[in-house]
């Protein structure tokens, strides 16, 4: 039989309570902060997308009428597929620019921690300044980037006032910043990796692209899962540079699911079909994280 625990004695139970008491009250306030903010809102938007209100007059409650209008309403499916795009775009493009400039600067140079510097800046500049920005470098008319296709002898180009590349710049843009995250959640990785092993694979004569793949890689596959889902879901939540740089065009062809929710909910003043919005965004992004977690665990790349 297994050895019975030993009772707890009276004192030593109360003092853990009061530990555990005393945690609890440094928590209480962080904690009804978090769920007034998150809990709250998200019940009430369930209930607005069951009605039909402008914000003034009385609500109307409609069932789940906001939600068969997405069925057949052509610009939420244009807004997803255009979010569908820019994720695709830009997910990849960061995960690997973030890996690439980590591997980069995880090395032993003069002035490494100004390149580490210089590489964060652009996470901490807002994306409506990036947006500004980036309206001034692809203007079609006295743009940055154009003038310097001129005097190359390339012809210059719409950008954001073409439809079929105002979302490759968006792209770039988002990029210009998020990059950086990437790069330094890689960077903290790579410094983490054991050098016994590394040592181990250059005895065994593994030459440095064969250490990284084999031996470095498996190590940031779990970070390469947390970057992913991570950076998917700011890419489904795309917003402010749209709203900065070409609110939606040219024809609605960088009008996002996001973009379309705040045109419905705070332009048309459509709360209850934007609140149905919402939620259908909340769902899209709650299975592309959990498809993404499960292939992770899968594959032996967990990263929680």
């Amino acid at each position: 039989m297994p050895p019975s625990r030993p009772a707890q004695r009276p004192g030593a139970r109360l003092r853990r309570w009061k530990n555990d008491l005393g945690g609890w009250a440094f928590v209480a306030p962080a904690s009804l902060l978090v769920l007034g903010l998150s809990i709250f809102p998200a019940g009430w938007a369930l209930l607005l997308s069951t009605q039909k209100w402008d914000g003034f007059s009385e609500p109307v409650a409609v069932g789940g009428k906001n939600f068969a209008k997405l069925a057949t309403d052509d610009k939420f499916w244009d807004a997803v597929v255009h979010t569908g795009i820019y994720t695709a775009l830009f997910v990849p493009a960061s995960v690997l620019a973030g890996l690439f400039l980590a591997v980069a600067l995880n090395r032993r140079i003069r002035f490494i921690g100004v390149y580490r510097t210089a590489i964060f800046v652009p996470f901490v500049a807002s994306a409506a300044a990036t947006g500004i920005l980036s309206t001034y470098l692809f203007n079609p008319e006295f743009g940055l980037v154009n003038n310097v296709l001129r005097t190359i002898g390339l012809p210059a180009q719409g950008w954001l006032e073409d439809r079929n590349q105002a979302m490759v710049v968006i792209a770039i843009m988002a990029l210009w910043g998020s990059a950086a995250f990437t790069t330094v959640i890689y960077l903290a990785a790579l410094q983490d990796v054991p050098m016994e092993l590394l040592e181990a694979a250059r005895l065994d004569g593994a030459n440095r692209w064969q250490a990284f793949w084999r031996v470095v890689w498996p190590q940031l596959a779990p970070v390469t899962v947390f970057t992913t889902i991570w950076q998917t879901i700011q890419a489904i939540q795309l917003f402010d540079l749209v709203l900065t740089t070409t609110k939606g065009g040219p024809l609605d062809s960088t009008q996002t699911i996001v973009y379309y929710l705040w045109h419905e909910a705070f332009v048309e003043l459509n709360f209850g079909y934007g609140s149905a919005v919402a939620w259908v965004l909340f769902g899209i992004t709650l299975i592309i994280t959990v498809g993404v977690v499960l292939y992770g665990r899968r594959s032996g790349q967990e990263a929680f």
